[in-house]
């Protein structure tokens, strides 16, 4: 019996990436990689809490919430 190898499935799944990326790209999109808050990290409900309530209690905290509003999407229902 012979030893399995993943480098088929590995080339096989790079090939589909590659083929993917590149209709992407074809449709006149671009990739682009977005680093996000990490919402189950430690601390992080503690320093939204901070920011929130530091917004809350700021003079121009009406503008600021004026802002968000505004380019903020309504959830559909």
């Amino acid at each position: 019996m012979g030893v399995i190898s993943n480098r088929g499935s590995k080339a096989g799944s790079a090939d589909k990436v590659r083929r993917y990326r590149a209709r992407m790209r074809a449709k006149g999109l671009r990739s682009i990689q977005l680093w996000v808050p990490d919402t189950r990290a430690p601390g992080f409900a503690k320093e939204a809490r901070r920011q929130a309530r530091a917004v809350a209690s700021s003079p121009r905290e009406r503008e600021e919430q004026a802002f968000i509003d505004a380019i903020s999407v309504p959830d559909e229902q």
